[in-house]
Formats: C-alpha cells, structure tokens, sequence
C-alpha cells in the first residue's frame, strides 16, 4: 500500500500490518483500501495511478519493488504483509 508513508511523522519509525484490505499502524492509525482509493482514519484518501499514490494532502509516493518513497522524504520497506517506514 503505496499511501502508508504518510502518517509516519518526522521521520519515526512506524510499522503495518495488512490483514484483507485494512491496514493497522503500530501509531493507531488505520487504512482502508478499496480499488484504486485509500482512505486513512486520519482522514486522508490517496488515489493510486500505477506505482505512484496522491495524498489528497499534496503528497505522493511512489513504490519501486520492495521500497515506497514519498515526496515528504518518508522511505518504507515491503516484506510480505508488513511494512516499515521511517
């Protein structure tokens, strides 16, 4: 899930599970994924065109292979159902 880079604030290092199509945040925070569309319980929706997701905040990440980088500088890392981004 490309948008999870965005709630790892100031660079700290956070930690998702996926389970179906909801992701949870080791911060509490939670994503939902439906087709193209993300939407967090912060209230942020990302919408997803090929390798790269648009925060509905101005951000965008893009996924290459096992790595996510977003435009915020946020780096994550893929392994199966877990993710790990700082």
């Amino acid at each position: 899930m490309l948008a999870l880079a965005a709630a790892t604030a100031a660079h700290a290092q956070t930690t998702y599970q996926r389970y179906g199509n909801t992701t949870h945040g080791s911060d509490g925070t939670s994503y939902q994924q439906y087709g193209n569309m993300t939407y967090g319980s912060d209230g942020t929706s990302y919408q997803r065109y090929g390798n790269t997701a648009y925060g509905s905040d101005g951000t965008s990440y893009q996924r290459y292979g096992n790595m996510t980088y977003g435009s915020d500088g946020t780096t994550c890392q893929h392994c199966g159902q877990t993710i790990t981004c700082q």
